[in-house]
């Protein structure tokens, strides 16, 4: 018995690692997005760049991750590896953090950001692995760990910028600065996570397909039920004589009869799927809900957060260590928020965990548009007004994000994850482009713009409320409909 444990320790011990590779990623991510967005306006500002040029350069990041998030879905889909594809987007992060860094001009700045883009690209392929490595019921668990991991990067950011704001000193041709800094520092980082991938990450194959334990009462029912089972029954009753002969003719007789329709619906189910194309299984009415809800999630939060910086500086005077403290705090936040899921995921399902996320974000967005929309009072009040409108939106976040993925995880073909997870990727890319520009145009008339996202969060709420029946995992609803 010793020679087969072998095998499966490995796997653990590869399956550990691989974890653990992923969650650095995603650390990164989250560490790259805090040390740069907290000075990115002041460096835009020291190179004679316009206000709107800071919705540009935010966007960019998610213009060129909508691109290059459902090809590289597709290439692991096809080639079911995923670690090639992280080894090449992590190339274009280290690229365009170093363009970051250069800062030659504000347009050179926009395409660091462009070229960075593609690599965040990759999420697309390392979602669809986690499907794959995972069960059903696992899910939530799974999928909060990685976006906990992000959050965790965008705690320690802030914290890695209050030595970065120090940094003053000549490299070569290269000034380094406060605001360049960040750029070098992520350049660092990627170069180390590119060895960090090489030897850690593997490409492990999917789960096995889930089967029903013992205990289950439908397993008994199937078992009884079963051509095989009835078959076995004849052969081996002590009981059974020549007398029963027509009996057990009849039982085989109806025996092949079940496995003939058996092999001809899988032989149907299967040549259906292979000439579907992935967009054709998308087209349902969960599906547009879930990929509504990436939309307006991100919408509302990248818009918000192009609010922030400008709002905070023109009302409370914060600087860049004020926003990276801001950013730290907001961080800790969406941390816990996460560890909160992935422990309510275990009695609660993944619709109520959305309905409760959708229902925090209303009263966060009510709140912005009372208090928000035309600040005023002593400086105590205004900053109350503002922790109390950030803390609430930050609030709804984590319920509304992990559940929507999970959901969305479970309600498409598994076969196609990559790209299931590069097009839900996309609509939030596309979120994140069009929530800072949206924002960044509308400082001045913030009754529009807080507006405009209120009606988008009535619009969600209602299309969950309407299709909440459908916003369940198949699989579970066929085996309680059994």
């Amino acid at each position: 018995m010793e020679p087969p444990a072998e095998p499966d320790i490995l796997l653990q011990r590869k399956q550990k690692l691989t974890n653990a590779v992923i969650g650095l990623i995603f650390l990164l991510s989250g560490i790259e997005y805090a040390v740069i967005l907290p000075t990115v306006w002041m460096y835009l500002q020291s190179l004679d760049a316009q206000p709107f040029f800071l919705g540009l350069v935010l966007s960019a990041f998610s213009l060129t991750e909508l691109l290059s998030g459902p090809v590289f879905g597709y290439w692991s889909d096809r080639t079911g590896t995923t670690k090639h594809v992280i080894l090449l987007s992590n190339c274009f992060e280290i690229a365009g953090n170093f363009m970051y860094f250069i800062g030659i001009s504000k347009w050179f700045l926009l395409g660091s950001r462009l070229v960075a883009g593609v690599g965040a690209g990759a999420g697309a392929s390392i979602f669809g692995y986690l499907t794959r490595r995972s069960s059903s019921k696992d899910r939530i668990p799974v999928f909060a760990m990685a976006m906990a991991c992000r959050q965790a990067g965008l705690l320690i950011g802030p914290a890695f910028n209050v030595f970065l704001r120090y940094c003053t000193f000549q490299i070569g041709p290269f000034h380094i600065d406060k605001f360049s800094a960040p750029g070098i520092f992520m350049c660092i980082l990627w170069t180390l996570m590119q060895f960090v991938v090489v030897f850690m990450f593997y490409d492990l194959p999917p789960m096995p397909p889930e089967l029903p334990q013992e205990h289950d009462p439908l397993l008994k029912q199937t078992d009884i039920q079963s051509p095989l089972y009835g078959a076995i029954n004849c052969v081996h009753d002590p009981s059974s004589n020549q007398d029963d002969f027509s009996s057990m003719e009849n039982s085989n007789t109806s025996t092949s009869a079940s496995i003939t329709n058996n092999n001809i619906c899988c032989q149907r189910s299967e040549s259906d799927g292979t000439r579907k194309k992935p967009m054709m299984g998308l087209i349902k009415e969960e599906i547009v809900v879930l990929l509504t809800a990436q939309f307006v999630t991100f919408f509302n939060q990248t818009a918000l957060e192009t609010l922030v910086t400008p709002l905070a500086q023109t009302y409370l005077g914060f600087e860049d260590l004020q926003n990276s403290l801001l950013y730290f705090f907001c961080g800790i936040e969406m941390l816990i928020g996460f560890l909160v899921v992935r422990v309510l995921s275990r009695c609660c399902s993944d619709r109520i965990i959305l309905v409760f996320g959708l229902f925090i974000s209303n009263i966060s967005c009510i709140w912005c548009l009372l208090f928000l929309a035309k600040p005023k009072g002593s400086y105590g009040f205004l900053l109350a007004e503002f922790v109390v409108g950030v803390f609430l939106q930050v609030l709804g976040l984590p319920f509304v994000s992990v559940s929507q993925v999970s959901l969305f995880s479970k309600v498409t073909a598994e076969k196609t994850q990559g790209f299931n997870h590069g097009l839900r990727r996309s609509v939030g890319g596309l979120a994140t482009i069009l929530g800072p520009l949206w924002a960044a145009g509308l400082t001045q008339n913030l009754y529009i713009m807080l507006g405009t996202m209120m009606g988008l969060l009535l619009l969600i709420s209602v299309m969950v409320m309407l299709s909440y029946k459908y916003l369940v995992d198949p699989a579970a609803s066929e085996a309680e409909s059994s």
